[in-house]
C-alpha cells in the first residue's frame, strides 16, 4: 500500500524539489501539493494524508498554526529555513526537522523516521493479530535505491564494519547501518542476537551444538556471551 504524502510549501522550486525526491522511492505517492497551510488544512478534510511535508513560514497562516487546527494529524516532517523554530515543532510532536536545503541522503533520514513509526505499530498490531508478521517490514538504503524488505524475508544479518548484510530468501543486501541498530528495531519475539556480529530469524532455527547454530543451511558462530540467552529461546 502506498504511503499518502501532501507537500505544502509556499515555494514552487521547494515543491518541486520534493517531489522528485519522493518520485525515488517506490513506495511514496503523492496525493496533494499545496501552496498555502489555508489550502492544505482544507484538502485534509476530504483526502486522507499519511505522511505531511510541510513549511513553516507562508502566508495567512503558519505552518505550526496549521499543525495546531488539526484534530486527526497525519505524521509530520517540517521542512524550512529556520532552526529557531525546531523547539515548537517537537513540542507539537513532529516526526522530524529539516532545514533547507535538503539533501536526498537527508529526505532518506526522514523517511527512515517515518519506516521505524510504522514497523513499530505493524509490530504492536502483531499482538493483536497473527498475520501481521507476514505484512511488516522496513526500508534499506542499497547503493543508490531504496530497498523494502519484508521482516519475514530475513533469515539473518551480520555485522560488516560500519555496515550489515541482511541475508534474505532473495539475495543478501549490504546497507550502511549499525547491528545494535538493527538489534532495538526488529522485534524480539521474531529475532535474536547470538554474537557480537550476528542476529537470526528465530523461526529459521534448524540446528545447533555449543559453538554453531544453523539457520536454513548457514552454520554462524555462538557467542559465548549470548550462549544463555539463546538456549532461554530454544527452551533449553
Amino acid at each position: 500500500m502506498k504511503i499518502k504524502c501532501l507537500l505544502v510549501d509556499d515555494e514552487p522550486p521547494a515543491l518541486d524539489l520534493m517531489t522528485a525526491y519522493i518520485e525515488r522511492v517506490g513506495d511514496l505517492e503523492i496525493v496533494g501539493r499545496c501552496n498555502n497551510a489555508i489550502e492544505a488544512f482544507g484538502f485534509m478534510q476530504k483526502t486522507k494524508v499519511d505522511l505531511l511535508f510541510l513549511d513553516i513560514q507562508m502566508p495567512k497562516m503558519t505552518g505550526l498554526d496549521l499543525i495546531r487546527s488539526l484534530n486527526d494529524r497525519p505524521k509530520i516532517i517540517i521542512i524550512t529555513a529556520y532552526r529557531e523554530f525546531a523547539a515548537d515543532g517537537f513540542d507539537l510532536d513532529v516526526l522530524d526537522y529539516i532545514v533547507k536545503p535538503v539533501s536526498f541522503e537527508r529526505f532518506l533520514k526522514a523517511i527512515g523516521k517515518f519506516n521505524q513509526y510504522n514497523m513499530l505499530r505493524q509490530v504492536e498490531a502483531q499482538e493483536k493479530g497473527p498475520d501481521a508478521f507476514e505484512k511488516a517490514y522496513m526500508y534499506f538504503k542499497v547503493n543508490k535505491q531504496v530497498r523494502k524488505v519484508f521482516l519475514k524475508d530475513i533469515i539473518y544479518i551480520e555485522s560488516v564494519k560500519d555496515y550489515v548484510k541482511i541475508v534474505t530468501t532473495d539475495k543478501p543486501l549490504i546497507t550502511y547501518q549499525r547491528l545494535s541498530y538493527m538489534e532495538e528495531k526488529l522485534p524480539e519475539n521474531k529475532f535474536l542476537r547470538i554474537h557480537k556480529s550476528y542476529i537470526i530469524a528465530i523461526d529459521r532455527i534448524s540446528g545447533y551444538n555449543n559453538d554453531l547454530i544453523n539457520i536454513d543451511g548457514h552454520e554462524l558462530p555462538l557467542g559465548r556471551s549470548y550462549k544463555q540467552g539463546f538456549l532461554k529461546v530454544v527452551n533449553v
